[in-house]
């Protein structure tokens, strides 16, 4: 079913498929502005709004392609750990692994999911959760991510090295975060070097983040992106 799916491209300025800017026409057929949706996308996402749903020409956009690509791996993840049945456990591990990439894209959403999250134990329909929790989620995905929040995460996550690094490496680390927050080096630059001290550093709960990879590497979409 449609609600199975992970993501949908549809066709700009289809009458049917377009997502926005499609041409509106009266009832008597006199054409108006691009300002509609189509008919067929504008059900689509009313009914199932936490779905990744883009338009074929937006995609050429590299943040608008990254940020479609991650949200469907997302949506992938989260149908797959209910396809399997939905535990307690399975969703906050699963939430635990999205917690620096929510921060990333909106840290207001960050603190708004964190309580509802908490507040698992107090559900008794796991399905009634998870259709909430679902649509919360995707929502914050859907937000652009931004070089201040970047930055922020980066540097949260260079605190968990403050004990390993000596004041050369903190330095040099917060130069290239600092560096790519000024637009003079893009996002592989720093996350590079933390996922070489967190090799060289393990921490169970950086590692099980899906910040550092939230898509496969071999899409190489973070080369396109700054």
């Amino acid at each position: 079913t449609l609600g199975e799916l992970s993501g949908f491209i549809v066709c700009a300025k289809s009458p049917s498929c377009g997502m926005e800017r499609v041409r509106l026409y009266d009832e008597k057929g006199n054409r108006g502005r691009k300002e509609g949706v189509g008919l067929f996308t504008g059900a689509l996402m009313a009914r199932y709004p936490w779905l990744p749903v883009e338009e074929d020409g937006r995609l050429h956009d590299p943040l608008l392609r990254e940020n479609f690509v991650e949200r469907i791996f997302a949506l992938h993840e989260l149908n797959a750990l209910r396809a399997r049945g939905l535990t307690r456990h399975g969703l906050l591990a699963f939430h635990s692994r999205y917690k620096l990439q929510l921060l990333a894209h909106h840290q207001a959403g960050y603190r708004e999911i964190g309580p509802f999250v908490a507040s698992l134990h107090e559900w008794e329909d796991l399905e009634a959760f998870f259709e909430v929790y679902r649509e919360k989620l995707m929502a914050i995905l859907k937000r652009p991510v931004s070089r201040k929040n970047h930055t922020n995460v980066l540097m949260h996550i260079q605190g968990y090295f403050r004990d390993q690094l000596n004041s050369r490496q903190r330095g040099e680390l917060r130069e290239v975060i600092l560096n790519y927050r000024a637009g003079l080096l893009p996002i592989l630059a720093p996350l590079t070097l933390l996922k070489h001290y967190l090799a060289e550093y393990p921490d169970r709960y950086l590692q099980a983040q899906n910040y550092f990879d939230p898509y496969p590497q071999d899409l190489a979409l973070r080369l396109t992106v700054n």
